[in-house]
């Protein structure tokens, strides 16, 4: 089967080559899957230079986490009805390929209203913001500021807090971005570029209470957010884009008793309890297929288009996630 495979650590474009390599036979628990689709996530990059929490074996790392495609084979005591079902998985490795394996417990068998382009990008982002929404100390009626709020997550949450009633100012930093926002039907969209942009949020916001600000982008941002929160608000690190320290002001946070703490979600979604999860995805699944959930695309490659798709997935400013087909 054709594969993405390095072996070695360094820059995605560098050290990806496509090349054939045996088909993977799934052991006890596990179902082989034909990728339809895989999307190009920043964590996937990470892990290919060797500065991610995981560390995949080399020689011979097969990149890619997440993928919708077709069950075709199956280990031993796995339920026969998920043969040929149409699935979505994240949290695996090796999806950039023709076929890789996966747990039976981990898949998310779609509906027909679930596009391809949809699935594949459905759990690991997706599933991120909608848990990152849930720790949130924010409910209906109440406000909540997000940072680069184009990227993925962002324009995820921006569908999650119209679903639920939380009113949602996005910034971002450029203007363009902002105004490619706006034209897709975000509301409350503030560029952080020009003097006054603060001023613009409080006009927004009016009488209500900014309880939440999730943070992607570090800096100086962070301790303006911290301004722009209620008493008693939270500031939440999501992120760092620009991996500049926050200056914060401990008499804004001893003032207002505004808590700072982060968020990874790798750990919450292990620490997560099963009946949880299901409702979570459950939600997901269910905007999804009603349209409500903004996930765009930002073009589709092929394998033997890897020098090209790696450079889509780091241009600023693209519209959706970048995805790979076999």
């Amino acid at each position: 089967m054709k594969a993405a495979v390095h072996d070695q650590f360094g820059e995605p474009a560098d050290v990806l080559t496509l090349r054939d390599v045996p088909a993977p036979e799934p052991a006890a628990g596990q179902v082989r899957i034909r990728t339809i689709l895989a999307p190009v996530h920043n964590h996937d990059l990470w892990t290919i230079r060797g500065n991610y929490g995981y560390k995949p074996p080399l020689p011979g790392a097969i990149g890619g986490s997440e993928a919708v495609g077709t069950v075709e084979a199956l280990g031993e005591g796995v339920d026969a009805a998920l043969l040929g079902r149409r699935v979505a998985v994240a949290g695996v490795h090796g999806a950039w390929a023709e076929l890789f394996l996966a747990p039976a417990g981990g898949l998310l068998p779609l509906p027909d209203q679930v596009s391809d382009e949809m699935g594949a990008q459905l759990i690991a982002m997706p599933f991120s913001a909608i848990s990152l929404l849930d720790t949130l100390q924010v409910g209906p009626g109440d406000w909540m500021i997000q940072t680069a709020s184009n990227g993925a997550v962002g324009r995820i949450m921006a569908g999650l807090t119209r679903a639920r009633g939380i009113n949602l100012v996005s910034l971002v930093r450029r203007d363009e971005a902002a105004v490619e926002l706006r034209a897709a039907g975000m509301d409350n969209v503030v560029s952080t570029s020009g003097e006054g942009w603060m001023d613009a949020v409080r006009a927004i916001v009016g009488e209500g209470r900014v309880l939440s600000a999730v943070d992607s982008v570090g800096g100086e941002l962070s301790a303006r957010l911290v301004d722009l929160l209620s008493q008693d608000g939270e500031l939440v690190v999501f992120g760092t884009a620009t991996g500049a320290p926050m200056p914060l002001s401990s008499g804004a946070l001893i003032t207002k008793h505004v808590t700072v703490k982060g968020f990874w979600g790798a750990r919450v979604s292990a620490e997560m309890e099963p009946v949880k999860r299901a409702g979570l995805i459950g939600e997901l699944v269910t905007l999804a297929a009603q349209g409500e959930l903004p996930m765009g695309t930002g073009g589709i490659f092929g394998l033997d288009q890897l020098d090209a798709a790696m450079a889509a997935a780091l241009t600023p400013g693209r519209a959706g996630k970048i995805l790979l087909r076999p």
